[in-house]
């Protein structure tokens, strides 16, 4: 496949990560191997799959990129020829106190080609569930990030992004034909949630959305939800993982996009000069979140 390609072919990794980083890794590699031999060009990993335990270990378990782990990945993407997202991972940055909750994407030669901290932090408290603060050891980042695959445009995000559309609009408008998702979302919001707000972003904003997620029990005792997706611009669901680590597959058409977005062309009807954010938060305001270009 070259880079004027209208379809791209996908897989999705669903995994149930653990606090045995090793196993973990064996695990991923496995499902890049049958993504690949699926006949996959793009392959796509959970949210922090290399260590999904108490927080107290994450430092340990944290790499600096390049490191051990992403290096076996880029051997990987060469060996099958692929482009590979490498979900997120805990990422060590010397001088720093606070990790990074980062995706890295290689390219069929094993090089990175894009990265992308996770901008929002998952502090939140679940009335009678439990409680979570990303912030404790992770640092939010503050750059957008898109990057080419064979031709197709593809946004990047974590988890916790998928609840702020402003995110997904610059995206959107900075010429994105997917976004890639990877999570790993709780069993209480995601039963209610996760599929509803996927869909609405591809909707919205007239694009794929590629969601590979966590499935099932982690330590301490937290679950996550799964149910991996593919979704199209119409917000129709091309591909959902059941309730096990698998893969699952679609096909991304330039077509398609073309077709929704002409019949519904809600993008090209935008009206930003209409647009005003409330006083005291212009456009443009928070932590780090770059203009739109």
């Amino acid at each position: 496949m070259d880079g004027s390609s209208e379809r791209l072919s996908v897989a999705v990794v669903q995994m149930n990560s653990r606090d045995d980083k090793q196993a973990n890794i064996e695990a991923a590699l496995a499902g890049i191997d049958r993504a690949a031999l699926g006949g996959a060009r793009f392959v796509t990993l959970p949210e922090i799959w290399p260590y999904l335990g108490p927080d107290r270990d994450n430092y340990e378990n944290a790499e600096p990129i390049p490191g051990r782990t992403s290096n076996l990945l880029a051997e990987r993407a060469r060996r099958h020829g692929i482009h590979l997202h490498a979900g997120s991972m805990l990422e060590r940055v010397d001088g720093r106190e606070l990790l990074l909750n980062t995706s890295i994407v290689f390219d069929p030669q094993g090089d990175i080609v894009a990265r992308y901290s996770k901008i929002h932090m998952f502090d939140v408290v679940l009335d009678g569930v439990a409680s979570y603060r990303e912030s404790a050891t992770v640092a939010p980042g503050d750059a957008i990030v898109t990057v080419d695959i064979d031709g197709f445009t593809v946004g990047l995000t974590i988890c916790y992004d998928l609840r702020f559309p402003e995110l997904f609009r610059i995206l959107a408008l900075r010429g994105a034909d997917a976004i890639v998702l990877p999570a790993a979302f709780t069993m209480t919001t995601g039963k209610d949630h996760w599929e509803t707000l996927i869909r609405a972003r591809a909707i919205e904003n007239q694009l794929y959305m590629i969601a590979p997620a966590q499935v099932g029990q982690h330590p301490p005792g937290n679950w996550s939800y799964g149910r991996s997706m593919i979704v199209d611009p119409w917000g129709t669901v091309l591909a959902t993982a059941p309730d096990e680590e698998t893969v699952i597959f679609a096909e991304l058409s330039k077509e398609r996009t073309r077709a929704v977005r002409r019949q519904v062309p809600s993008l090209a009807n935008r009206q930003p000069t209409a647009y005003a954010w409330p006083q005291g938060e212009p456009a443009g305001a928070g932590r780090g979140i770059a203009a739109v270009r």
